[in-house]
């Protein structure tokens, strides 16, 4: 088990890609944070089923990655419980397609406050518990569309390439301190979010891709685990596509 005796804060949980990583996770030893943006009764049963079925602790916690309170009560509960942090996974997100000029302000600035600045915010605060130990594993969930300039994708590609450029910043400043930084860049993935594209601009990319299909959540969430875990102790600032031979 590759994360045996480590503990994980993993965002956006409830489904896709972070639920995809919880059980990867889970499956490999790691005690997990699990974070959800709202409570629910089903979603906590999951993640004790989840914990019970892999003999690891998994604590639901939920608040609004846009909310610096509920964030920063988030983090003194993490103090008050004494754990070292050894890996963070910024999941959560929210996507937008449409055209450049039918973009509206509070549509662009919605991106960047969920898929940008919450995730700077987390990382200020998690990345402390880490330089302390002088170990740890940041990992950012960003896209291809952060790099390839999609047509429709301004908005979300803008967000997901700040994220990029932001993980290589982290990672020249903290290496030294022994906490790397990567990003994953999923290509298109059997998520909620693929349901936000036309079905033809999904046939188009799918046909584009050296692999003919959609990527899967777990396969998203086994390179998670190899950045996670030791097997990745001399990789830091890089972006890791897992896009299937997108062109």
């Amino acid at each position: 088990m590759l994360l045996k005796g480590k503990t994980a804060i993993i965002t956006g949980t409830r489904r896709g890609i972070g639920r995809a990583v919880v059980e990867t996770f889970a499956a490999n030893g790691a005690d997990i944070y699990a974070h959800a943006r709202s409570d629910s009764p089903e979603f906590t049963e999951e993640m004790r089923s989840a914990a019970d079925k892999y003999g690891v602790e998994i604590w639901p916690v939920f608040f609004d990655m846009t909310d610096g309170a509920s964030m920063k009560a988030f983090v003194k509960g993490l103090m008050s419980d004494k754990r070292e942090i050894d890996v963070l996974v910024n999941n959560a997100g929210v996507t937008h397609n449409a055209l450049f000029n039918m973009t509206t302000e509070v549509t662009l600035r919605e991106q960047f406050e969920v898929n940008f600045f919450s995730v700077f915010l987390l990382i200020q605060y998690i990345s402390k518990f880490m330089v302390k130990q002088k170990s740890g594993s940041i990992i950012n969930i960003a896209s291809t569309a952060g790099e390839d300039g999609n047509p429709g994708k301004s908005a979300y590609g803008a967000s997901k390439a700040a994220v990029i450029a932001m993980t290589k910043s982290i990672a020249a400043e903290l290496g030294e301190l022994g906490v790397r930084a990567n990003c994953i860049a999923p290509g298109v993935t059997e998520t909620d979010m693929l349901a936000t594209l036309p079905s033809v601009v999904l046939e188009e990319t799918k046909n584009s891709l050296d692999l003919r299909r959609v990527g899967l959540p777990s396969e998203i969430a086994d390179t998670a685990l190899f950045l996670a875990s030791d097997l990745s102790s001399y990789i830091t600032g890089q972006t890791i596509r897992v896009d299937g031979g997108l062109k």
